[in-house]
């Protein structure tokens, strides 16, 4: 019974690793895009992209291994049953029962370990990710190319038409309407200058005007002799918070909740798909070789459809799209393998 046990378990790590490969490295390619989008308006080097896409890891964690996890063990057991192994063992006296007990545990510790990154790590991360990304935009350096277009300074685009001895001319400044509360502004200048200090940037304009678009309609023309425009200050005094104030709000923000949802049930996918995966896997080749992926795909498609579209009150979601999951998949296991097997 060991030596079925341990040669079931060798099959699935070994399916598991390599999907699990696979899938890190799509989804690594996704942040990585994203890590490329922090590059107009912070500058990085290669060890600083590194430490990026660490504060980014956990997440990437949470979105494959799970997933793998679900597909690695179906494909695992329809490999048996189309080699006819799983008959063979079946034979021997080692039951769906004891094989699903087996998996069942396997797939709790996982879960475990994924609600640990999800409630624990992530919000560290997060953390980490924002202070880094709010120094390394204090210390922006101010070398922005003459005559080009699509440059940004902060949260404006930027263009300048001339340099002469570290001093710009005629220059053009456009803020976007980032939100609804934002305001479209438009700033031409004359004259301009960067002036560095220990822990920020100061574009300090000169004979300009400003336009700001109101939300009605309405345009606001302003005239200056002198304009300031100031990078984000570190604030030497922040630390990394402990992680579960990132949560102190999870009631009241709908961003919290639905982070918390995503993540939280994302973890307890394993467990709560474990045992489809027996009831996909687990079949008579001749007969049942096609249900396999039509029912995989659509327990994925199902599930993060659930907590992709519900959010509030973020605990009672989660229970519900777990718990609805989890027996539905005892439901189908008890009639489509051990009633038959």
């Amino acid at each position: 019974m060991k030596l079925s046990y341990k040669y079931i378990l060798n099959q699935f790590l070994s399916t598991n690793l390599s999907i699990f490969f696979v899938l890190f490295s799509i989804v690594s390619v996704v942040f990585f895009i994203q890590i490329a989008n922090f590059t107009s308006s912070i500058e990085i080097s290669f060890l600083d992209l590194l430490k990026l896409y660490s504060f980014m890891l956990p997440r990437i964690l949470i979105f494959t291994l799970p997933i793998a996890f679900f597909i690695a063990l179906t494909l695992t057991l329809f490999r048996l049953s189309k080699e006819n192994e799983s008959i063979v063992l079946f034979t021997l006296g080692f039951s769906p029962f004891l094989l699903a007990k087996f998996f069942l545990k396997i797939a709790a510790f996982v879960s475990a370990l994924m609600l640990i990154v999800a409630l624990i790590i992530l919000p560290i991360a997060f953390e980490l990710q924002d202070n880094f990304i709010d120094f390394k935009k204090s210390q922006i350096k101010f070398n922005y190319k003459t005559g080009e277009f699509g440059q940004k300074f902060l949260n404006w685009m930027i263009f300048i038409e001339k340099e002469n001895k570290n001093k710009y001319e005629n220059i053009i400044m456009y803020h976007p309407k980032y939100t609804d509360k934002d305001k479209e502004q438009l700033i031409i200048a004359k004259e301009a200058q960067a002036e560095y200090k220990q822990d920020s940037i100061t574009f300090r304009l000169a004979k300009g005007k400003i336009y700001s678009f109101e939300n009605d309609g309405n345009v606001f023309v302003g005239g200056f002799d002198d304009l300031s425009i100031n990078t984000q200050l570190v604030n030497k005094n922040s630390g990394i918070k402990k992680f579960y104030h990132y949560w102190n709000d999870l009631f009241s923000s709908e961003q919290k909740a639905r982070e918390f949802v995503i993540y939280t049930t994302i973890a307890l996918f394993p467990l709560a798909s474990a045992l489809f995966a027996l009831c996909f896997g687990i079949v008579t080749y001749r007969y049942e070789k096609g249900l396999i992926y039509l029912g995989m795909f659509g327990v994925i498609a199902f599930y993060f459809g659930l907590l992709s579209s519900f959010h509030k009150p973020p605990l009672l979601v989660c229970a519900l799209i777990f718990s609805s999951v989890f027996f539905a998949s005892i439901f189908c296991f008890k009639k489509m393998i051990l009633s038959r097997y």
